[in-house]
């Protein structure tokens, strides 16, 4: 049915859309991050992490709503397993670096009979960790980006290379946006899904990319127009795409719903990167290039006077 949408102009025009559709994504996610920012989490910002169990298997729910009354300012519980709990907190200039915000929680849960807690560990991160984390997680994410320039420069015409890199820097943005947005906590899980992105949106680009290369390689003789021969190149591809972009979904579906809140943010940001890089392999990697011009002229072997002397000798 897709091989259908993809025949002739109505494919051309359908790619041209959604890179039309995907430019407005950027666009509305680059003022989302600039008016909304991140939601760092603790893991940058710095603040207390304390984890403990229960005698007893406890709803998640309920010993939020008990701690709550016993607790000053803002928390976030998470359920590690049935009797395990991870509580976050966020740092308050009224206390020293030692001691929690609202000690008196952790008295509560202890001596309450229906609960029976026991404090297994409590400690507090420092916002200049959080810097330093932050600050080598950027780094790591620049140098993978460069390496990708680079072999992209190395594999590829330069249309087709820009294409992959575009499609790249779109798929993040949009993921970052969508964080910024729903005001999700943006965590070291995440940063390391945003590496992850970057290796599929890769593969992606990468799988659509060499498809169009050979297809101009075979039409040199310039019967076929460049549209015709990037929409050829992507039915061929469409199949394979969506059954590796389909399992590898399957495969974060189940972690974003089964592995509970400590993944969440990691399964979500993965989850919509392979969607927007699937879809961005597609209307960005592969439009963009016919937009600069490619063709299969870029792919004629080029021969000197001298050597095309001696082919026309008898």
């Amino acid at each position: 049915m897709l091989n259908y949408f993809l025949k002739g102009e109505k494919g051309t025009r359908l790619r041209f859309m959604g890179m039309l559709s995907s430019a407005i994504l950027v666009l509305l996610s680059v003022f989302t991050l600039t008016q909304k920012g991140l939601n760092f989490g603790l893991d940058f910002t710095g603040g207390y992490l304390t984890e403990f169990t229960t005698s007893q298997s406890v709803e998640l729910k309920e010993l939020q709503s008990f701690i709550a009354k016993n607790h000053n300012g803002e928390f976030e519980l998470t359920a590690q397993g049935n009797s395990h709990f991870q509580l976050r907190e966020a740092p308050s200039a009224s206390t020293t670096s030692t001691t929690a915000n609202s000690p008196d929680w952790q008295s509560a849960v202890t001596q309450n009979d229906d609960i029976n807690a026991q404090v297994l560990s409590s400690a507090y991160i420092g916002s200049q960790v959080g810097d330093e984390l932050f600050d080598q997680g950027c780094l790591a994410m620049f140098a993978a980006m460069i390496a990708v320039m680079i072999y992209l420069a190395v594999r590829f015409e330069w249309r087709l290379a820009l294409g992959s890199v575009v499609a790249l820097v779109h798929d993040l943005i949009l993921v970052l946006g969508l964080f910024s947005l729903l005001q999700i906590e943006f965590n070291l899980t995440v940063l390391a899904s945003l590496l992850a992105i970057i290796g599929y949106s890769l593969n992606d680009s990468i799988i659509v990319g060499d498809r169009v290369r050979e297809l101009l390689r075979v039409q040199s003789n310039n019967v076929l127009s460049p549209a015709t021969i990037i929409n050829n190149a992507i039915k061929s591809t469409l199949t394979r795409t969506l059954i590796t972009s389909g399992t590898t979904l399957a495969t974060v579906a189940s972690v974003w719903l089964l592995a509970g809140a400590p993944l969440q943010g990691f399964a979500i940001a993965l989850f919509t990167g392979i969607v927007v890089g699937t879809f961005s392999s597609i209307c960005i990697a592969a439009t963009l290039p016919e937009l600069l011009g490619l063709s299969a002229k870029n792919y004629e072997v080029k021969v000197d006077a001298h050597t095309q002397t001696l082919l026309d000798m008898p």
